[in-house]
């Protein structure tokens, strides 16, 4: 993980795993869920998400991918005001946060007001619904919808290169 600047500490920001459930910034406001390498790949859109919110900061590549539990207790600890999550598009590691968010509101039985976004290729901030989280972690499901609608693929081809490269070989 890297080390949060003193200006980041000042301003509240913090990493999930390391967040007291009941810490006193985290009452009753917004919080800003993000991947850690959002302020690196985005400084601009980073400091934008987080005005005027509590930061966490989360990496599943490097860290437990098993955010939901803290995030519930998190969430029925400090009741806030909104929850809004933002990942890199297309990592595999992000997703982890963005089905834990979803995942704290079904364990704790009650609606959390919340907003899902990706970043797209690095730039473009992108809300995306809590049931396409859902969707997406259902395969079979993703499966279908491709086959019905392969056009699908050619959007994919313009942002993964791990597709294209499955293209060439």
């Amino acid at each position: 993980m890297r080390a949060l600047s003193s200006e980041e500490q000042r301003r509240g920001v913090s990493w999930v795993w390391s967040t007291w459930v009941k810490a006193p910034h985290l009452e009753g406001g917004e919080i800003l869920v993000a991947s850690a390498c959002l302020p690196v790949v985005n400084p601009e859109l980073f400091e934008k998400l987080s005005k005027n919110r509590a930061v966490l900061l989360a990496c599943p590549e490097r860290e437990s991918a098993a955010y939901y539990g803290k995030l519930a207790s998190m969430i029925r600890s400090t009741k806030p005001r909104k929850l809004v999550v933002v990942t890199i598009d297309g990592s595999p590691h992000c997703f982890a946060l963005q089905a834990s968010v979803n995942e704290a509101e079904y364990i704790l039985g009650e609606k959390v007001d919340r907003e899902h976004y990706v970043v797209v290729d690095g730039r473009e901030l992108k809300k995306i619904s809590p049931n396409a989280v859902r969707v997406a972690r259902y395969l079979s499901i993703v499966n279908e919808l491709v086959e019905k609608n392969p056009e699908a693929l050619e959007e994919l081809g313009k942002h993964s290169k791990e597709y294209q490269r499955a293209l060439e070989l």
